[in-house]
């Protein structure tokens, strides 16, 4: 775990326009500084990001939240209060602390506490926002632990703080709180269910929006084997076909199967609760990745709870090609 002269040394590379890879709850982030243009545009390099992506603004606590936007409606109030730190982003209109390189030109910016202390702790040290997509080539499967960082972004990052491996798995919940009524433009680690709990009104999650966000590309959260979706009865059935086939097939086996045989080349046994499948999503798409698998056949679980984002990875994850 990082120490304080890490998380000094980070806080200084960041003042200096540099890039520091830093852990969150729910994935690790490539930071810098979000008020230095060239920083933000160093990020979009080392990933490969299309500059009209936005990025997240991370902050270090919801008192904070006045200093970047030009105003917070009532219900983002509400959300902020109950739901910060963790794993929900608000977006808002863009103060004049943001530039416009963070925010892909829009006029709008995202922004969230991090629920990790090691991410509290830079942000204090540091004394501003940090923009941190997630620290990985643009399109690939998310970072996990400061070793999937070091494996996918080697010295394009000036510094790895490592926090251990991430607590959520995927990443935060995105919130359009521009409106009268809040919308989720991409689900994650905070429920649709708890979030209209909170607003006591029912929330739409559309398949498209006016605002860009992360993670709305067709193909992202993606493997280097080729994702195939089926209906949960069919897994075993494909996969098997696939490695007949001559494939390499790698296989999320859905808990419902128990501890049947599968004749594939490599078996991942998905875990029958929501919150760890979400854990260790990404890294079972990178193990199969590394074990040579070239498709991978999964279902869907059932999009409740965290199963709606574990779905919308893996949809994902399979591009525009998904059958499920």
């Amino acid at each position: 775990m990082a120490g304080t002269s890490d998380i000094e040394k980070a806080a200084d590379v960041l003042r200096a326009g540099g890039l520091v890879a830093l852990p969150t709850e729910t994935v690790y982030g490539l930071g810098a500084n979000a008020e230095d243009p060239a920083a933000v545009s160093r990020t979009f390099q080392v990933k490969g990001r299309p500059p009209s992506h936005p990025l997240i603004v991370h902050i270090g606590g919801a008192e904070l939240l006045d200093d970047w936007v030009q105003e917070v409606p009532a219900r983002a109030r509400l959300l902020a209060e109950h739901f910060w730190p963790g794993p929900l982003t608000l977006v808002l209109r863009r103060g004049r602390r943001v530039p416009l390189e963070a925010t892909g030109g829009l006029e709008t910016v995202a922004v969230r506490v991090p629920d990790h202390p090691v991410a509290l702790a830079l942000l204090s040290a540091f004394g501003g926002g940090v923009t941190a997509p997630s620290a990985n080539r643009f399109g690939s499967v998310s970072p996990t632990t400061a070793d999937d960082v070091r494996a996918e972004l080697g010295d394009a990052v000036d510094f790895v703080l490592d926090g251990g491996p991430c607590e959520v798995g995927v990443e935060s919940t995105i919130v359009d709180a521009t409106g009268d009524i809040p919308t989720i433009l991409r689900p994650g680690g905070v429920t649709r269910e708890d979030l209209e709990s909170v607003l006591g009104c029912p929330l739409a999650v559309p398949a498209s929006s006016r605002i860009r966000v992360p993670g709305q590309h067709p193909s992202h959260y993606a493997p280097r084997a080729q994702v195939v979706l089926v209906q949960p009865e069919k897994v075993v059935t494909e996969a098997e076909l696939a490695q007949e086939l001559g494939h390499r097939v790698g296989v999320f086996l859905p808990a419902a199967f128990g501890d049947a045989k599968v004749k594939a080349h490599a078996v991942v046994r998905v875990p029958d609760s929501m919150a760890a499948y979400a854990r260790r999503l990404y890294g079972f798409l990178r193990e199969l990745d590394q074990r040579g698998c070239d498709i991978i056949v999964a279902s869907l679980p059932a999009e409740a709870g965290l199963g709606l984002a574990i779905a919308n990875r893996l949809r994902r994850a399979a591009g525009p090609r998904a059958a499920a």
